[in-house]
C-alpha cells in the first residue's frame, strides 16, 4: 500500500533542506515542494511499502492507500508496527473501525539464526548452491548420480 502525504497536515517539517520522510525513504520517493513547503510521494508505484515515512512523520501527515482487496473504497488504513507484528486499523466511510494484527516474525526478536536455518555443510565442488537447504533434495539427487 503506497504512501501519500495529506497536504493539510504536512508542515514540511519546517525544514530548509529536507523533511523527515525525505531523509528516511530508502527509494528517495518523498520530496519537498519548496514553493508550498509540503512533502509528496513523487512515484507511488515505486513505493517499497516499508512505511518508514509513515512512522517517522511527526505530524502524522503521511498515510497509506489501501488495496481494494484489503480496504474498501473510501476507507482509510493506518499501519502501526511493533517488534513482532503490524496492527492495521481500517476506518470505513460509515465510521466503523476494524483492526487486524499480523505477525512479522517467526522467531522471538534477537533469536534469528543468521544462516536462515539452513545449517548444512556445503559441498563446494558440487553443483548445489551453498544456500540450498537439504529439503530441496538437490544434494541427494546429485550424490545418487541423478540428473
Amino acid at each position: 500500500m503506497p504512501s501519500f502525504v495529506i497536504p493539510d497536515k504536512c508542515d514540511g517539517c519546517k525544514a530548509l533542506d529536507k523533511t523527515a520522510c525525505q531523509h528516511i525513504c530508502p527509494n528517495d520517493l518523498m520530496v519537498l515542494d519548496k514553493e508550498q513547503m509540503k512533502a509528496f510521494n513523487q512515484d507511488p508505484s515505486q513505493c517499497w511499502e516499508c512505511y518508514s515515512c509513515v512512522k517517522i512523520c511527526p505530524v502524522d501527515a503521511v498515510d497509506v492507500r489501501g488495496y481494494a482487496d484489503f480496504v474498501p473504497m473510501g476507507a482509510s488504513v493506518v499501519p502501526m508496527r511493533s517488534t513482532d507484528s503490524i496492527m492495521w486499523t481500517v476506518k470505513f466511510r460509515n465510521g466503523n473501525i476494524k483492526r487486524f494484527k499480523f505477525p512479522i516474525r517467526t522467531t522471538p526478536e534477537g533469536e534469528a539464526v543468521p544462516s536462515g536455518g539452513w545449517d548444512t555443510d556445503p559441498e563446494l565442488d558440487g553443483p548445489v548452491l551453498y544456500t540450498e537447504p537439504e529439503s530441496c533434495g538437490t544434494a541427494t539427487v546429485w550424490m545418487k548420480g541423478g540428473a
